[in-house]
This record gives C-alpha cells, sequence and structure tokens, in this order.
C-alpha cells in the first residue's frame, strides 16, 4: 500500500529524520511503497514559518520541491471530492481543517496515513502508520 506523509513527517524526513522510527522509515525505503504528500502539506508549512514556528534554508518553494524530489514523492492536489470529504468523515473527528484534508486525502486514494498525531492514529476511519515506530 503506498504512504501519504503527514506534514510533520515531511518535515522530520528533511529535517530531522532520526525522529522518523526504523520500521517507518524501512517502509518509506522500499521500493514497493509509493510516497505521497498532499499539497495542505504546503499551506501548514507556510503557515508555520509565518507565525515563526519553523525556519528553513532557502525558500519554501525550493524547499518543497527539493524535498519531493528526494523522497520521490507523488505530489496531490486537493481535489473536490477530497474537500468535500474533508467535512463528511464517519464518525468523530477534530476540527483541524488540514487533518481533515489529510485524512480525507488518505481514505480518498486509498493510501496509509503515516503520522504522529494521536488523534488522527486513534481515528479508526483511515489506515495509519505511528511515524514513531
Amino acid at each position: 500500500m503506498s504512504l501519504l506523509l503527514d506534514t510533520h513527517v515531511l518535515i522530520w524526513a528533511q529535517e530531522e529524520p532520526d525522529r522518523i522510527g526504523k520500521t517507518t522509515r524501512q517502509r518509506m525505503e522500499t521500493v514497493d511503497e509509493r510516497l505521497h504528500v498532499s499539497t495542505i502539506s504546503s499551506l501548514e508549512i507556510a503557515r508555520l514559518i509565518h507565525v515563526g514556528l519553523l525556519e528553513l534554508d532557502g525558500t519554501l518553494d525550493d524547499w518543497v520541491n527539493k524535498s519531493l524530489e528526494a523522497l520521490q514523492c507523488i505530489s496531490i492536489e486537493i481535489s473536490h471530492s477530497v474537500a468535500v470529504g474533508a467535512y463528511q468523515l464517519p464518525g468523530h473527528f477534530h476540527k483541524d481543517p488540514a487533518d481533515r484534508v489529510l485524512v480525507s486525502t488518505a481514505r480518498n486514494q486509498d493510501l496509509t496515513l503515516v503520522t504522529a498525531d494521536e488523534r488522527i492514529l486513534s481515528y479508526r476511519h483511515v489506515h495509519t502508520q505511528d511515524a514513531r515506530s
């Protein structure tokens, strides 16, 4: 199955790879696994930079392009069905719109969402991989 990287996992993969657990790292490096990144992650990273919670070398555009290339990620644009699905998730899910888009994307594309977010890991309506394991 292919993997969708949560925003923090994308950042970790490039800036702090030791934060990613051995099992997840092995899975991410397996040729059978395709890595995907949602465009919502660029928005989240831009917000983190804007509010002073993250600093990256160079421009964000360059960082994103280099990261996607280095990890050989497939970029997933936010489609209308993903956007609508973000607020039609089954059961109870928290209000964060970016997390809703990521979960909707994973469900829409049949991807496993790689995350360390406990709220997402405990949501039983999406396939997840704990990034710390």
